[in-house]
């Protein structure tokens, strides 16, 4: 007999229970989808049926006998039951929503953090543009200096105008 075959040797490859491997995620997805349903219409509609019938069944056939004596012993225990699973499994499906929300959260500020990053940059080259604009002669700046140089010499040749005439 090998020596990891013996059960009084520590240190054995096998376990004797063979532990069980859970992919969390396709856990926490079977989580979700069961609040998800837990959380609708349709699972209260189902489970007021049931229940409905349960007592239906149970108080007709209490005549003969029901299986589930009274107070519904059997019904209290589905129904503890029932909320022991789903209390867990809508604490691990928002646990998921949570850290969803959280990355989506993350990357939000992110692109809020690019977005101010690039308002700013616009803001300064505006800035810049504006500086450089106020040096530059503008449209009315060149008419009004144009219409002072008409003037200008249309009082220099009236100038010389009459001076011509005088002698």
């Amino acid at each position: 007999m090998a020596s990891q075959d013996r059960l009084d040797t520590p240190g054995r490859d096998r376990p004797w229970i063979p532990k069980p491997k859970w992919d969390s995620d396709s856990f926490g997805r079977f989580a979700e989808s069961a609040a998800r349903f837990m959380g609708t219409a349709r699972f209260i509609l189902w489970m007021s049926i049931f229940v409905i019938s349960w007592v239906l069944l149970n108080t007709v056939l209490a005549i003969f006998g029901a299986w589930d004596q009274y107070p519904f012993i059997l019904l209290n225990l589905f129904f503890s039951t029932q909320a022991s699973y789903a209390a867990p499994l809508i604490l691990l499906a928002q646990n998921r929503q949570e850290a969803r929300d959280r990355v989506g959260l993350e990357h939000d500020r992110e692109v809020a953090a690019q977005a101010r990053a690039d308002t700013d940059y616009l803001a300064r080259e505006i800035a810049s543009l504006r500086m450089r604009v106020n040096d530059l002669a503008t449209r009315d700046f060149i008419r009004s200096e144009l219409r002072e140089f008409l003037e200008e010499l249309e009082s220099k040749q009236l100038d010389a105008e009459s001076g011509t005439d005088k002698a």
